[in-house]
């Protein structure tokens, strides 16, 4: 079975919006990733977080005595420059608040056994011809 591996330079997007931010009837975070999805990003994690504040400088916690339906959520993503670009200006119309944040990082290792994006790539290098 082959392996897609990719390690270097690239860029880690980080979505910060509340729980219950929508986008179409669902959680916003959810379309975050299966936009993510639809454009064979390498993958998407959504974190939430227990307590914290925004722009509305409102508190929100997940403790029994004052639970919020609107805890923080953070999506993440790391890819390629030219991957990240292309999601953001795809989703530039879904989120109306929150935070977007973009920072370099460098793959130690990413690795996958299957997935649309290893397909797409070995189908890519079969179409070429040998370069010898």
């Amino acid at each position: 079975m082959a392996t897609f591996k990719f390690s270097g330079p690239a860029k880690r997007l980080r979505i910060f919006v509340g729980e219950g931010h929508k986008y179409k009837n669902m959680p916003l975070y959810h379309a975050l990733v299966l936009k993510a999805k639809e454009l064979d990003m390498a993958g998407a994690t959504v974190t939430k977080g227990i307590e914290g504040f925004g722009g509305h400088s409102r508190i929100v916690t997940s403790r029994i005595v004052d639970i919020s339906s609107d805890l923080p959520v953070v999506v993440e993503i790391v890819d390629s420059v030219e991957y990240i670009e292309k999601y953001l200006q795809e989703i530039d119309g879904m989120i109306k608040e929150g935070l977007i944040t973009l920072d370099d990082v460098e793959i130690i290792k990413y690795s996958s056994l299957e997935g649309e994006r290893l397909k797409r790539i070995k189908k890519e290098n079969q179409s070429e011809p040998d370069k010898k």
